[in-house]
Parts: C-alpha cells; sequence; structure tokens
C-alpha cells in the first residue's frame, strides 16, 4: 500500500545513517569530551581502553547479535558516512554532526560502528491487509510499529590525549552551536534549530549527553539523541532516533539497555 511503503521507506532512509535528510524531509512525507564522569574499573578491558586499540581489538569489545535484550545489533544499514561526506556550516559545529550521523569524533586511530534496533511488533500482525484497516486505526498501528529506537554505537580509539580533547570538541561545540546550524550529508541539505546539553549517563571517565532538534517546520520538535563517553583512549558515541516518537510527540532518549550492555564491555 503506497501510504506504508512511502512512510517506511523514509524512516528506513534516516535511520540507516540518521541523515540530515530526516530533518527536513521524512518528517512530511575507516578514521577520520565538560561532562559527568566517574573514574572505571579494574580489569583487563579496562586497561585495554587505557591504550590505542586496533580496529580488531575494537570490533571484539563493541556490542554484538543477542548482547542487548529487546534489540537486534548488526552492522550499521547503508553504513556510516565517510568523515568528508559530512559537513557544516560552520566548522565548529563538525564534532555535533560527526556524532549524529555515526562517525568517530576527533582523528581516532581506528573505529568501528554497529547498530542496535528495538524489537517491535509489526502493524499488520492483527490485520488481514493494511486495507482492512481504518484510516485512524492504520496510523495509530503505523506510529506505535515506529515507536521503536534505533541507536548507532561507535567504538573509536586514539593516541595520546586524544579521545579526551575530541570529547571536549563534541562539549565545546555545543556550547556555540545552541542556536542552532545548518550541514550536508552526502549533498542532501538539512538544519538544526537548538543544540543543548542533556544529562549523561555519568559513566566511563566522562561522559556528555546533548540533543540536536530542529522545530521549525510544520510537524514541531523533530530530536535526535547522542551521547559520547570515554573510557580512557576510547570513545563510546550513542546516537538514538525513534520516528514513532517523533510522529506521536512523545519524549525519548537514549537507549538505556544499549548504553548499558555496550559499557558493561567496556569497564
Amino acid at each position: 500500500m503506497k501510504r506504508s511503503s512511502g512512510v517506511r521507506l523514509c524512516a528506513t532512509a534516516a535511520v540507516s545513517a540518521l541523515s540530515l535528510a530526516l530533518i527536513t524531509g521524512c518528517s512530511d512525507s575507516g578514521s577520520k569530551d565538560s561532562g559527568n564522569g566517574k573514574g572505571g574499573a579494574g580489569g583487563e578491558e579496562t586497561r585495554q581502553a587505557a591504550r590505542t586499540l586496533s580496529a580488531a581489538e575494537l570490533t571484539k569489545l563493541i556490542i554484538a547479535k543477542g548482547e542487548v535484550p529487546g534489540f537486534t545489533v548488526g552492522p550499521v544499514e547503508g553504513g556510516v558516512p565517510a568523515d568528508d561526506a559530512v559537513t557544516a556550516d560552520n566548522a565548529a559545529c563538525d564534532p555535533l554532526l560527526d556524532v549524529l550521523t555515526g562517525i568517530a569524533p576527533g582523528s581516532p586511530a581506528a573505529h568501528t560502528s554497529r547498530e542496535a534496533t528495538q524489537d517491535k511488533k509489526d502493524p499488520t500482525d492483527d490485520a488481514t491487509s493494511l486495507d482492512d484497516m481504518a484510516d485512524g486505526k492504520f496510523e495509530d498501528a503505523l506510529k506505535k510499529s515506529m515507536d521503536l529506537d534505533v541507536t548507532v554505537v561507535t567504538l573509536a580509539s586514539y593516541d595520546g590525549d586524544g579521545a579526551a580533547k575530541a570529547l571536549q570538541e563534541v562539549s565545546g561545540a555545543v556550547k556555540t552551536c545552541g542556536g542552532g546550524f545548518s550541514g550536508v550529508q552526502d549533498g542532501e541539505k538539512g538544519a538544526f534549530t537548538k543544540v543543548a546539553e542533556e544529562k549523561s549517563s555519568g559513566l566511563g571517565d566522562e561522559s556528555f549527553a546533548f540533543t540536536a532538534t530542529n522545530d521549525a517546520g510544520k510537524d514541531g520538535a523533530l530530536p535526535l539523541h547522542a551521547e559520547v563517553v570515554r573510557h580512557g583512549n576510547t570513545l563510546a558515541s550513542y546516537t538514538t532516533i525513534n520516528i514513532g516518537a517523533m510522529m506521536s510527540k512523545k519524549a525519548y532518549t537514549v537507549s538505556a539497555p544499549v548504553v548499558k550492555a555496550q559499557e558493561a564491555k567496556l569497564k
């Protein structure tokens, strides 16, 4: 049914790479830190995080299939864009676009990404076909089916104090770009009208969370939520989008189960 495929295609495109295109359009139809924090625990993985890890080591540490209850974990659908494919109109805002699109901020020595999608019931499970559903019921069912968190997790390892500097660049960019900024991803233009710090998880050695929102359109506020957590020389970046929550004007945050599962592997 056309009304279903169009919205689903738009949602899939948006969550695949957390594209800027979502902010302007969808609502209408290898390498490249001040936050709350606490000291990490001991153990082999903590010692690993305190040094520069290889891509192979990061791949072993990032969340994998079956490790996040209630979520399906796999490769980032559509892939993470190249670092030079995403640029902001103000270069000071680039670290925010990096995190929001799954790119490791700063200049990592190695990085890897995964996508965690919340399990949800399909809206057609209780109907013979979409045509059997009244318009109101269809819309409600569609919103419920899309009320799921999709989180891109990126682990990156840095030389020297690169991880701390990268997190500082992100937190500094929130202050500089609080009034909004625009950017381009693979030729697609988009804009955020405001950026604000949020309460972080307080995990790792340092953590910082923020929301980037566009509320200039007829559909009102469209927020993306992100958090960056530092464990020694390793940064874990999380960006969560929930299309159904946006459609229903329902509050959501970075997926706590995803953060919990990933941070457990980094302690």
